[in-house]
């Protein structure tokens, strides 16, 4: 089978720290921890502040020549300074093609808590971290080859974001984000960007994340035109959440049916399953304490809700396999580990960064972990923007546990959309790129999912056959982008 020579390859990479997006805490996948930790401490600075924040403007380094070594293509990094105490990282690329018509995307990884430098430097950036973690190389299939793309390390004290870490659900990150956006569109650099096409991209706890930002953009540009808030409208077109947690009570299910049954192996022992399942619809189990939180439960409700079920159904289920690419042990060496390169001070000193880099917070997870926000569905949300106009797309990769397509195309299924009876009524057609199968798909309307083969949890940073790594999820952004349907090549 072809994810055979996949998992080959994996397996030659070099053992390294295996990248996350969701902490374990007391060995429990997306635990809780047991001791509160209280929200406001400030992220410590390693380094040397060379530059003080200034409320409402921008600190801006352009052109460092890391990562994007394109001759004539624009890079500008730095921060957005919400306050004095709080300050939000930016990275921008502009297209490599046609930059002065290409249109706007924001990236956001998930955790929550997880840097966003994740999907500039392991999936879609314009380069990508080698097998060593020593240096990068550039990336044909980068997504800044139709678009200027904007990654966003948020909420506060994420990555290279810094300053006191108050955020601790994806409403307050949805405000915080669109403060950023207001600062990065007044500065003279990049205003001329405010009336492009806006697409929101995101995984992971993108899945909450995607849908809360673009239904909080799209408020704020109502308020904007009543005249009860000033700003720039925001001219969103376009939403992409890839192996995205978004609707819990339609997802946890999909952990006992992609354990038991996947493309690739059983995860775990039929005892395991049969004790995940009990745990799913026993008494005050997994399912009724999901529902007690979305039923107006407090966040002691919620938070206890993310505890059990992850301790019973989630972590055990993944078995001894790497969550985030099942056809490998855990811990996959692959994508290759970040921290090394992003502490150096031969990347620091140039591009502007004023801490040091982690690749997940802590104290971020903490807070949403204590709100248990995490167990709050944002399917409303989704379909808010769904029925908005707004072009979505829902994609994910077969070989991804902690987000499986089983739980996702439950949760497209139990969506209540303008598109959903069509969406139900189509079949699913084989996705391809210049005649090789790269997964499947459905259209209705301006919704689009897509399943890819042989992808794991970060989609861009995997290939299948004969299809490069990243040419197909290059092919979905650009076909979205472009405000087309998906269509095989």
């Amino acid at each position: 089978m072809l994810f055979t020579a996949v998992l080959a390859a994996a397996l030659a990479i070099p053992a390294l720290a295996r990248s996350r997006q969701v902490p374990v805490v007391d060995g429990v996948i997306g635990g809780v921890p047991k001791a509160p930790k209280s929200a406001g401490k400030a992220k410590s600075l390693e380094l040397v502040v060379t530059s003080s924040p200034t409320p409402g403007k921008l600190r801006v380094t352009e052109n460092s020549g890391i990562c994007e070594t394109t001759p004539g293509v624009y890079q500008a990094s730095g921060y957005g300074d919400l306050s004095s105490d709080e300050s939000v990282w930016f990275w921008f690329f502009a297209a490599r093609n046609n930059p002065d018509t290409a249109p706007l995307i924001t990236w956001f990884n998930g955790g929550p808590g997880s840097s966003s430098m994740i999907g500039l430097f392991q999936e879609l950036g314009p380069c990508r971290i080698n097998n060593a973690s020593t240096a990068v190389n550039l990336n044909p299939e980068a997504w800044n080859e139709f678009a200027n793309v904007l990654f966003i390390d948020q909420p506060i004290g994420v990555g290279f974001s810094y300053g006191s870490t108050n955020v601790g659900t994806s409403d307050e990150a949805a405000s915080d984000v669109w403060k950023f956006l207001q600062i990065w569109f007044a500065d003279s650099r990049f205003s001329k960007y405010q009336t492009r096409d806006f697409g929101i991209w995101t995984e992971s706890y993108g899945g909450h994340y995607g849908p809360t930002f673009a239904a909080y953009f799209l408020s704020q540009n109502a308020a904007i035109a009543s005249g009860s808030v000033t700003g720039v409208p925001i001219n969103l077109k376009v939403l992409g959440v890839g192996d995205g947690l978004t609707d819990p009570i339609s997802q946890y299910p999909g952990y006992i049916t992609y354990a038991g049954k996947n493309p690739y192996h059983t995860l775990v022992s039929t005892s395991v399953i049969s004790k995940a399942s009990k745990a799913w619809s026993g008494s005050n189990g997994c399912q009724a304490q999901i529902v007690a939180c979305n039923n107006g439960g407090s966040n002691d409700v919620c938070s206890s809700a993310q505890d059990y079920c992850n301790d019973n159904i989630l972590s055990p289920l993944a078995g001894n396999w790497d969550v985030y690419y099942v056809p490998t042990q855990n811990p996959d060496a692959y994508p290759p580990d970040l921290t090394s390169y992003l502490t150096s001070s031969a990347v620091t000193s140039k591009i502007g960064s004023q801490s040091t880099w982690q690749e997940t917070s802590d104290d971020v997870y903490n807070n949403f972990a204590q709100t248990g926000d995490w167990m709050r569905s944002s399917l409303p949300h989704l379909e808010t923007v769904i029925n908005s106009g707004v072009r979505t797309i829902v994609y994910d990769g077969d070989a991804d546990f902690i987000l499986n397509f089983n739980g996702v195309e439950a949760m497209v299924a139990s969506l209540q959309t303008d598109f959903s009876a069509e969406f139900a009524q189509q079949s699913f057609a084989n996705y391809t790129v210049n005649g090789q199968v790269a997964g499947l798909y459905k259209n209705a309307g301006t919704f689009s999912y897509v399943r890819f083969y042989g992808a794991g949890h970060e989609v861009p940073a995997y290939q299948w056959g004969s299809i490069p790594r990243g040419a197909a999820a290059l092919q979905m952004f650009t076909q979205i982008m472009s405000n087309q349907s998906l269509t095989p090549t």
